[in-house]
């Protein structure tokens, strides 16, 4: 990078939200569901496909593509994502205008689904090296606007859809996200080496403040062979998969468990939303204070409990409350996830590792949704669906304190040399 004007963090995390936002309308997919069945009579199942391909190119392309992020930098892998998602969005416009389900696969969930794959890492390792003194919530920043998207972008669906028509709605939507997205990557960039914000700066030299010390520096190829890695990937699929799993299915759960009529349903729904954003946020930022581990084992004991009482919560608000608990937990294991790698494995190729440990929300994507359908067609009853994803988590709190032991291990390691390098 040129030595100049050093660009303000806060507006690379305005950008990295800029990005964020315009992805993270594939959330309310559900808004196109019905208007797509009532012009072309296609099934649900058939219509629900494309957003199940797009979460799966999703992973793939953040798995595959997390070095041309670290090679390129944030400024081209935004272009790159901003392309993609324009021409996924545009072309299922196309589509539409063509009446084939086979090139609206082909656009809004292949294509689409690229955009959001490259889209979703690109910011993140960046605002790792802006805010070293704040991991947690600058990724938590970023991450959120991911979580908001669906809130702000699904009443302006709604009304584009009911006033210019599906397809019209999808070239609007692809040239409008293709502008922000293209705006918010121009800005993006890296810090210098070794950067520090003015203030930290002055309390790291003084002492008064000590940088935390990443337990490694790996590369990608590095981090993937170790245990931890396999220990992060576990904690974050049962995460999603349970989490993805409640998304579903909230809406008949509520109705059937707690008796919400189908509006106050639809409105729980949408709050979820608001409330997955502000886990992103809130556990993001707590997991600065208290630690990364501390933030993974809470959320499995959270949830531990809360999906066991679930089934029994015929309290119609009691019952929202605890599943918008549930909502900020699945929402900040995706926050604090990079800040964890960070920790981890270093700032080295933190995007990269990041894209392959995002592919476990590609298999959560298609294993929750399965796994609640399948066992609430068998049982007639979502309280079974609630009870294995309860002893789930009981699995995935074990990892989180087996991965522990891990940590302990490096640091110790890390003192040794410190050590030795100090005599």
């Amino acid at each position: 990078m040129k030595v100049g004007k050093i660009k303000n963090r806060w507006l690379i995390a305005l950008a990295a939200v800029g990005i964020h936002i315009s992805i993270g309308s594939v959330y309310a997919w559900s808004v196109f569901t019905n208007p797509l069945q009532e012009q072309f009579g296609w099934s649900l199942s058939a219509i629900s496909l494309t957003f199940s391909i797009a979460i799966l190119f999703l992973g793939l392309s953040a798995a595959f593509m997390g070095h041309f992020v670290e090679k390129h930098g944030p400024r081209k892998s935004g272009l790159v994502s901003a392309t993609f998602f324009g021409i996924g969005l545009i072309g299922a416009g196309l589509a539409i205008n063509m009446g084939s389900l086979t090139m609206f696969y082909i656009t809004y969930g292949a294509l689409g689904g690229i955009g959001l794959g490259v889209g979703y890492i690109t910011p993140v390792s960046t605002l790792v090296k802006w805010f070293p003194d704040r991991r947690g919530l600058a990724t938590g920043l970023a991450i959120m606007g991911f979580g908001f998207a669906a809130m702000i972008a699904s009443p302006i669906m709604a009304n584009l859809i009911s006033s210019v028509g599906i397809a019209n709605t999808f070239f609007i939507l692809g040239a409008v996200y293709f502008v922000i997205m293209t705006a918010s990557a121009l800005y993006l960039e890296r810090p210098p080496e070794g950067w520090m914000p003015e203030g930290y700066k002055q309390q790291v030299a003084s002492g008064a403040k000590k940088p935390a010390a990443d337990l490694s520096q790996l590369t990608a190829n590095e981090a993937i062979k170790t245990k931890r890695f396999y220990y992060l990937w576990v904690m974050l699929f049962i995460n999603v998969t349970c989490g993805i799993a409640v998304l579903s299915v909230a809406s008949p759960m509520a109705q059937e468990i707690a008796g919400l009529s189908a509006a106050a349903a639809a409105t729980m729904v949408g709050l979820m939303g608001l409330f997955n954003g502000i886990g992103r946020l809130g556990w993001a930022s707590i997991s600065d204070y208290i630690g990364r581990p501390n933030v993974y084992t809470a959320f499995f004991a959270i949830q531990i409990v809360t999906f066991l009482l679930l089934p029994s919560i015929t309290h119609a608000i009691l019952f929202q409350v605890v599943l918008f608990l549930i909502l900020t937990c699945y929402g900040g294991g995706f926050a604090s996830i990079p800040a964890y790698i960070g920790d981890l494995f270093g700032t080295k190729q933190l995007g990269a590792i990041h894209g392959y440990i995002l592919t476990a929300w590609a298999a959560a994507g298609l294993a929750g949704p399965i796994i609640a359908s399948y066992v609430r067609e068998t049982t007639n009853s979502y309280a079974g669906t609630l009870y294995i994803f309860a002893a789930m988590f009981v699995a995935a709190l074990a990892v989180s304190l087996i991965i522990r032991l891990d940590i302990k291990r490096l640091k110790a390691e890390q003192s040794t040399t410190e050590n030795k390098l100090a005599s």
